[in-house]
């Protein structure tokens, strides 16, 4: 696949990432870390901006981890609906839906 350039800002900062994600996509993720960034920035006492983006990337991936943890309990939850809805279906059609 072809590597797209893509310049963005991040804090200011002008970058050119290469990536073979699709341009805007590659925007928007430059977009998201600015605003993390900026937030731990506008959060407290002035903090010099590697460290912002070293407390920026801690919540960012907080936000993965708990949106992961929160993925994994709805399929949970998903599966036991499944297995209560096959027990109501008839023995026949029971193998095809809950196993």
């Amino acid at each position: 696949m072809r590597k797209n350039a893509v310049k963005v800002t991040i804090v200011g900062e002008e970058y050119t990432v290469r990536s073979e994600l699709d341009p805007e996509y590659t925007r928007q993720v430059a977009a998201y870390v600015d605003a993390a960034i900026r937030r731990v920035l506008q959060a407290g006492p002035m903090v010099e901006s590697h460290k912002a983006a070293i407390l920026a990337a801690l919540a960012i991936t907080d936000e993965l981890l708990q949106s992961r943890r929160q993925q994994e309990d709805l399929a949970q939850r998903l599966k036991q609906l499944s297995g209560e809805l096959a027990r109501l279906l008839p023995p026949q059609k029971r193998q095809s839906v809950g196993g």
